[in-house]
């Protein structure tokens, strides 16, 4: 079911890279409780949550704004980092600490499109922790900045959006935005990764090698994103993806340390793989890597928990085929021509973990080899195939 959620709430979760960064926040802090709360002088409300301690908060759900720090936050237009309360000379008697029973508290304004105060990035926890190192409260104000970019991005397109009427020059516009807003998301991810890379070269404990694996996966995801999405502005205005395509002789070898990445991302589900591919195919290896990643990331996104994942993927007759299968609820007759349309959805209503780009981009590629891609569900069980001359030619 849709849900009814304020538009504040509606542009948050429409942010897929909200729930990245929620995740990474808490495994670096230590916080079990972290959201993305939208406040004002009378209101407090809940766009996105990562609620570890049972506190009971879902998006849409408000709190009254004059209990909370945020609202200090609000007025002072600074950060608030509590490493102990009990030992905090100005908030140990402060009555919000007390009323929701934390010790530890760090919340970062997030601005929108015209630079004021749309809410805050804010955690907290029972037990104290090390919140104030000035790493931590830098890489935690760059996520509320890369939240209030695409705030102030998403923000924008729609009001270009609402100004045209022409549907032509409305497409036109929304995909060379993108493309821009693309490349304006690099630069803090950039530095994101870079930190990643710098706190594991420095070793350290194993939480904070854990924790900087996990900054690098989720800062590497939202690359991916990222290049979706101008692989699908090329595709559009371009006329497709243009590669090239060359003798590939470790096509095999490329595909299954694929299947490795994505099993790192869903380390509870099983992968069964038959990669035989003898000789040479002629292909353009990292598009089929990622043909194989999109294919593969939305099986494990929509199987059914606790079934397996098949990858097959030969050369028969002249033909590479690869097959990526998986069980689950059975995809209607007349939603199957739809999944390969940019955007297109069956999930409305659900958390997004994705632009919803990865099926289109995986057949675009399939297009640009000459070949196809096709699905077949049935029996609770759902194959896509791709299917492209493998001979030199």
């Amino acid at each position: 079911m849709t849900q009814a959620w304020p538009p504040p709430v509606q542009a948050v979760q429409a942010l897929p890279c909200v729930p990245d960064i929620l995740s990474v926040m808490a495994e670096m802090t230590g916080l079990r409780f972290v959201c993305v709360a939208h406040v004002t002088p009378s209101s407090w409300t809940t766009c996105a949550v990562l609620d570890r301690l049972g506190f009971g908060l879902q998006p849409g759900d408000p709190l009254d704004v004059t209990t909370t720090l945020c609202d200090s936050v609000r007025k002072a237009d600074a950060v608030i980092v509590i490493d102990h309360v009990s030992q905090d000379e100005l908030f140990r008697d402060h009555p919000c600490p007390r009323q929701y029973g934390f010790e530890s508290y760090i919340s970062i304004p997030i601005y929108d499109t015209a630079g004021a105060f749309f809410g805050t990035l804010c955690g907290l926890d029972p037990k104290p922790l090390v919140l104030s190192e000035s790493k931590t409260v830098k890489s935690l104000e760059l996520f509320a900045q890369l939240i209030s970019k695409q705030l102030e991005a998403e923000r924008r397109h729609a009001e270009r959006i609402s100004e045209l009427t022409d549907e032509k020059a409305t497409a036109l516009l929304r995909e060379g935005f993108i493309a821009v807003l693309g490349h304006d998301i690099r630069t803090p991810l950039s530095s994101i990764l870079h930190g990643a890379q710098i706190l594991q070269q420095r070793g350290g404990d194993s939480t904070t090698l854990t924790v900087a694996r996990t900054i690098q996966r989720s800062g590497q995801r939202i690359g991916r994103m990222i290049d979706d999405v101008l692989d699908f502005v090329r595709g559009r205005l371009g006329g497709g993806i243009a590669l090239e395509l060359e003798p590939v002789t470790d096509l095999a070898e490329a595909l299954a340390q694929t299947v490795v990445e994505c099993q790192s991302e869903y380390p509870q589900r099983a992968i069964v793989t038959d990669i035989a591919i003898p000789g040479t195919v002629w292909c353009n290896r990292d598009r089929m890597t990622q043909l194989l990643s999109n294919l593969l990331s939305n099986a494990l996104r929509y199987g059914e928990p606790g079934t397996p994942v098949r990858v097959d993927a030969h050369v028969e007759d002249g033909t590479f085929r690869l097959t990526v299968i998986n069980e689950g609820e059975t995809i209607a007759p007349d939603k199957l021509g739809k999944l390969f349309q940019p955007y297109w959805r069956d999930d409305d209503g659900q958390p997004r973990r994705g632009l919803g780009l990865g099926l289109y981009i995986a057949s675009e590629i399939a297009h640009a080899h000459g070949g196809k891609l096709h699905v077949v569900s049935r029996d609770r069980r759902t194959a896509f195939t791709c299917s492209a001359p493998a001979g030199l030619r």
